[in-house]
């Protein structure tokens, strides 16, 4: 490890020393209400205590608590526990009935018919209908929705069309029969479709609250939900707090008695009031997580998803292929997880992480290998060649920018060291908050940004399809149409072994062509009050509390 780079460490371990010393263990002042209480009455209270609530820390603002335009795992974690789709993930994250009580698949597996529960009420009282399911899932498709999540319909029969604007909502193969019944066909069978169901963006929408005011969802006292919890109150950017829903049909599996969720970004705070008991789970902070891990306290859980950087194509010098291979080569991942994140991720030298089985019981990682190596003689060949091909003497500025993260910052630092180190080229950072800072990145504005991705159901195709042209998930101009009809092909394709080998061959132009690049594989550490049982942490992202309790 380069003697600069352990100093940035270091450093960067004294200021978080000094910062903890000063801090006050609460959320930014600006925030909220002035005296921090939640604005509604309910059990969980932000500002009081009991026996049966649980403490958590979302880290952010939910983006959206419409489950139709949220799409972040910072608000699925929120709405995963308000709402509920036909299918719901259990203890072994295997999709099981939820809102439907039964569903029954033709012979082909192209349709399947949902029957839902007599029983399954709205929080305002009123019965869950198909209906309910027919039009959220059409809105979700809607293309004047401009839903993110809205690749995940294509699957359904008529859905892309309807999205791209060359056929109707008549023609996405959703409807309700009658008012229990919901009926859905594929475009082909795809084993993959009840976990994809059970992703919040499937959750059903209340079409009269909706109807009223598209923006109901965004204040407690006008949300309505179908899940095991009710949103109660909604202090914005400094908490939110549920009670248990006395209308869900499950309600009796619901232990707790409420939810209070913080908002605090700083993993030095929120360590700190797990520590005084404010919080009953922590995420470790970085310059801890070598003696915490040690000492036997971490927990750790899986998590599909990947840690990486997007290049805007659009944007001089990422235009050029061979700049943003030399970028990417000249980043040792190795490095970074050993010695900056330390929390025993394995490094990525692919974007789709481990996990994923292949027909033939294989992982798809271990089958696609490393698409990616640290190279830094390679790395300086490739920029050379490539500032030849755009004429440049030098390069024009770059500027890396991250949303506002203590560990994201950290990370930046250590890659503005490494390209310094390996490549000669000075990098400029710049960080922002995280709503500022995912619209510029959508909108194209960044030249250079960091992102993840957590995985939305339990398939590779998931992490593939985000990149193909214009989708809301590519966020970095590139475009490749043998890309596109690769990812195309596989999500039509029957055959489990074919489907693999052609995701095989996009993610390898994936990584070939670098419009990103990946840094690790995410893995969920974390501390746990020892009282707290239940909490399932999906591999998939977001949280589940319908089964956790406090003893």
């Amino acid at each position: 490890m380069k003697k600069s780079l352990l100093m940035l460490i270091v450093m960067f371990g004294l200021m978080v020393m000094l910062a903890a010393c000063t801090t006050t263990g609460g959320t930014d002042s600006d925030s909220g209400t002035d005296d921090g209480e939640t604005t509604d009455e309910g059990t969980a209270e932000g500002g009081g205590s009991s026996d049966n609530i649980l403490r958590l820390n979302n880290e952010n603002e939910p983006t959206s608590l419409d489950s139709t335009k949220a799409f972040d795992n910072v608000s699925y974690n929120i709405l995963n526990n308000l709402m509920e789709g036909l299918t719901r993930l259990g203890d072994t994250h295997e999709p099981e009935e939820a809102t439907a009580e039964s569903l029954e698949v033709s012979d082909d597996g192209l349709t399947y018919t949902f029957t839902i529960r007599e029983d399954a009420n709205w929080s305002n009282g009123e019965p869950v209908t198909a209906n309910d399911f027919e039009f959220a899932w059409k809105r979700l498709a809607d293309p004047e929705t401009a839903a993110d999540a809205a690749f995940l319909t294509d699957l359904i029969e008529g859905a892309s069309a309807y999205n791209s604007g060359e056929g109707s909502a008549d023609d996405m193969a959703v409807s309700a029969v009658d008012d229990k019944t919901l009926e859905v066909t594929l475009n082909s069978p795809q084993a993959y479709f009840l976990s994809i169901i059970s992703n919040p963006a499937f959750f059903p929408v209340h079409q009269a609250t909706v109807e009223e005011d598209d923006s109901l969802a965004a204040e407690a006292d006008t949300f309505v939900g179908n899940g095991p919890f009710a949103l109660t109150g909604w202090n914005h950017n400094s908490n939110l707090t549920m009670d248990k829903n006395e209308e869900y049909w499950d309600v009796d599996s619901v232990q707790l008695d409420g939810v209070v969720w913080e908002m605090v970004s700083d993993r030095n705070t929120e360590y700190q009031m797990f520590e005084t008991g404010d919080l009953h789970t922590s995420s470790i902070p970085t310059e801890l997580a070598e003696q915490l891990i040690a000492d036997g306290d971490v927990h750790f859980e899986d998590q599909s998803g990947t840690y990486f950087y997007r290049f805007n194509v659009e944007m001089e010098p990422f235009q050029n292929e061979k700049i943003r291979k030399a970028f990417s080569m000249a980043v040792d991942q190795q490095e970074i997880v050993d010695y900056v994140t330390k929390r025993n991720e394995n490094a990525a030298h692919g974007f789709v992480a481990n996990g994923f089985p292949e027909p033939s019981g294989e992982d798809f990682r271990d089958v696609g290998g490393d698409l990616l190596s640290f190279d830094p003689e390679e790395a300086n060949s490739l920029l050379e060649e490539g500032m030849e091909e755009e004429g440049y003497s030098e390069l024009p500025d770059i500027t890396l920018s991250y949303n506002t993260s203590d560990e994201h910052k950290l990370i930046a630092e250590v890659l503005q060291d490494m390209f310094k180190t390996n490549l000669d080229v000075d990098v400029t950072l710049a960080n922002t908050e995280w709503n500022v800072f995912l619209e510029a990145q959508q909108n194209l504005e960044m030249q250079f940004s960091r992102s993840s991705f957590i995985a939305d159901f339990a398939d590779p195709i998931n992490y593939l399809e985000s990149f193909v042209t214009g989708s809301s998930m590519n966020r970095t101009g590139w475009s490749n149409d043998e890309y596109d009809d690769l990812i195309a092909a596989a999500k039509s394709e029957a055959d489990e072994q074919t489907r693999f080998e052609m995701m095989h061959q996009a993610e390898e132009i994936l990584m070939k062509e670098a419009p990103i690049f990946p840094i690790y594989f995410y893995n969920q550490p974390l501390l746990q009050a020892d009282e707290v049982s239940g909490i399932i942490r999906h591999p998939v992202g977001y949280i589940e509390l319908k089964w956790a309790s406090i003893q």
